[in-house]
This record gives C-alpha cells, sequence and structure tokens, in this order.
C-alpha cells in the first residue's frame, strides 16, 4: 500500500518547464538562432547549468558565465509572470491523503518561491523540500530522493515518485522506488514520446493526475 508521494517539481506541480524553453529560445534567438521552444524539452529535467553547458558547446557560445546570467533574467521574468500550477495537480492535492514530499534539481529558495506564488505551499511545509542544492549530486543521480526517504523513514516499497523528464525518472530508478511518468506538463507537446518514460524505469506514463490516483490505488 502506498503511503508517500515523493513529487518532482517543475513539469509536475508548476508548469515551469516550458517557462524555462521560453527564455532559452528567446535568448538563443539573440544569436540568430531560432530554435522551436518544443526543442528544448529535451533538456527537461536537467538544471540549468547542464543546459547552459551543452548548448554552449553545441552552438560555440564562449562566455558561459553571461550566458547563464542572462537566461536567470529572462527566466525569473518569466517565471514571475507567467507560472502556474500543472493541470489536475490542485485537485489531485486536494484529495490525496498520503505523506507529500518534493525532489527537485531546483534550489530550494525556487521551490519555496513558486509554491507560495501558485499557492501550493499549504500542501508542503519546508522540511518536505528536498533540493539539489541540499545533496552532492543532482539527478539523474539518486541522492535527492534517496535524502527525502533517509529522513523522513520512509519505506521504499510504500512509496512512488511522479516525474515528468527522463533525467527524473532514472534518479526514482536508481533510488529503487516505483516511479509514475507525468506528461500533463506544458512542455510535452504532441510530438514528444512517453516511451523515453517507460525505457528510463517508470512502471507507468500517464497525462492525467487522475490515472495517477488510480495508478498509486492499485498498489
Amino acid at each position: 500500500m502506498i503511503k508517500n508521494i515523493i513529487f518532482d517539481f517543475d513539469g509536475v506541480l508548476v508548469d515551469s518547464e516550458i517557462l524555462v524553453a521560453k527564455a532559452f529560445a528567446k535568448y538563443m534567438h539573440n544569436f540568430g538562432i531560432t530554435i522551436n521552444d518544443r526543442k528544448f524539452a529535451d533538456y527537461a529535467g536537467n538544471k540549468t547549468v547542464q543546459t547552459i553547458a551543452l548548448l554552449s558547446e553545441k552552438y560555440s557560445i564562449k562566455n558561459q558565465q553571461k550566458f547563464f546570467d542572462d537566461i536567470m533574467h529572462i527566466s525569473s521574468n518569466i517565471y514571475k509572470n507567467e507560472l502556474t500550477v500543472v493541470n489536475g495537480a490542485n485537485k489531485f492535492l486536494e484529495e490525496i491523503s498520503l505523506n507529500l514530499y518534493i525532489g527537485s534539481n531546483s534550489t530550494k529558495e525556487k521551490i519555496l518561491d513558486g509554491l507560495n506564488r501558485v499557492k501550493l505551499d499549504k500542501y508542503f511545509k519546508p522540511n518536505q523540500v528536498y533540493s539539489f542544492d541540499l545533496v552532492k549530486n543532482p539527478k539523474p543521480y539518486p541522492d535527492v530522493y534517496l535524502k527525502a526517504i533517509e529522513d523522513n523513514k520512509l519505506n521504499k516499497d510504500e512509496t512512488i515518485i511522479i516525474e515528468d523528464s527522463v533525467v527524473g525518472v532514472k534518479a526514482g530508478y536508481s533510488a529503487n522506488v516505483k516511479v509514475i511518468g507525468l506528461t500533463a506538463g506544458g512542455h510535452w507537446h504532441e510530438n514528444r514520446d512517453e516511451k523515453d518514460l517507460l525505457e528510463a524505469g517508470a512502471i507507468a506514463v500517464t497525462n492525467n493526475y487522475k490515472k495517477i490516483k488510480d495508478i498509486i490505488e492499485s498498489y
């Protein structure tokens, strides 16, 4: 019987991955590089610095620090004005009566700010929020999930992780916890193949929070 859920944050609770993609697309346009923001969905789940390193190498952008600073400025403005809850998350959180945690590749400060902005902070106290800056290695390493499990003495067999990215699913799978893939976020456009999440180790994939409830109740 499942008693605990650990949510990824970006793309699972808040629809922020698509906003980050917009920021990158806008920035790359300054270099005369036109890339549909959907393309940046391929980088979902990575830390921003990891995405910047990959793009800098691919497009020969030499000043990575300026790249990082500019992206943080652009994405911060978009984040403040356009952040929304992933479709179905509010209702799911209202109805579920399990122990809730967050395990994310974002910083704790950003997560807490995001929860407050979309009014999900009533479901998660600060000590229920785990972020990459609290552990040695970010996802796809399992560190953030293992810390949440160890700190709260959770039974892995009674725990489900909800993830939206290959990086995140791999982290949950490496932690030896069942992972459900969620494709309800805006970055999961119609041409993306959800089989990537299954191949990474998810036990099931759905674009609907109601179906997540059904999956959890089946265990």
